[in-house]
């Protein structure tokens, strides 16, 4: 690990650290083999490196294997909540509708993913169970859940994300996989008993870490971006 006050200029580190965000992806299935702990560790050090207003440091992880990531699972999974009816009563990821250009982007992903898995648009139950992956941390051997003190306002969710975007590069870096989870929020009451997660917590999403199972068909499923023209404004 580099000291935090160390210049990087060189073009090699420039590559490296290029390739690890350009490579970074919403895994959706992993292998079986294990990460261990001392690499978890390292990579939430390195992630904690994240600005936050005044340093506070809003962050809060649940890291969960074996048999504690399978509770979580089970819990939400045998709820008997479906996604479609799940609440989000302490904070809403998506608008109350989407429009233009989101909308189009929001159905393109979707159905970009639900084409390479063979699931066709009316396909309601083969969604439903594919969305269900994501409580199984889509088969990772590692489940993290991210919590943030209720009290806190919006600069330290925007702290939260820097924070989470850090630890999805690092863990490239080291040549692991991810897929943030905005999923378990509506469950924050089937997971906080499971994790001892206190009322004072928001829980703001999960993330699956672990090695990418490439034999899988949704390997082969990429995202596209918008051309810089779309967004970006150069004022002189």
């Amino acid at each position: 690990m580099l000291a935090p006050d160390k210049t990087i200029a060189d073009t090699d580190t420039v590559a490296s650290v290029d390739a690890a965000i350009v490579s970074r992806r919403s895994v959706r299935a992993f292998l079986p083999r294990p990460v261990d702990e001392a690499t978890i560790r390292d990579i939430l050090e390195v992630a904690a490196r994240a600005p936050s207003g005044t340093n506070m440091q809003p962050w809060r992880v649940y890291v969960a294997t074996g048999a504690v990531k399978q509770r979580i699972g089970d819990a939400i999974l045998n709820c008997g909540i479906r996604a479609e009816k799940a609440e989000w009563d302490e904070y809403k990821y998506y608008p109350d509708q989407f429009f233009e250009p989101y909308l189009t982007r929001r159905r393109a992903n979707g159905f970009g993913l639900y084409s390479v898995l063979g699931i066709g648009r009316r396909e309601v139950d083969r969604m439903r169970a594919q969305h269900d992956r994501n409580f199984v941390f889509f088969d990772a051997p590692v489940g993290m859940i991210f919590t943030i003190d209720r009290r806190l306002n919006q600069g330290s969710w925007i702290d939260y994300g820097m924070f989470l975007q850090n630890i999805m590069i690092a863990a490239r870096a080291r040549g692991l996989d991810t897929c943030p989870q905005a999923a378990f929020a509506p469950y924050h009451r089937q997971i906080r008993p499971v994790l001892g997660i206190t009322d004072e917590e928001v829980v703001v999403c999960g993330m699956a870490l672990g090695y990418e199972d490439t034999s899988k068909p949704e390997a082969t499923f990429r995202t596209d971006r918008a051309p810089l023209d779309e967004w970006v404004t150069f004022a002189e």
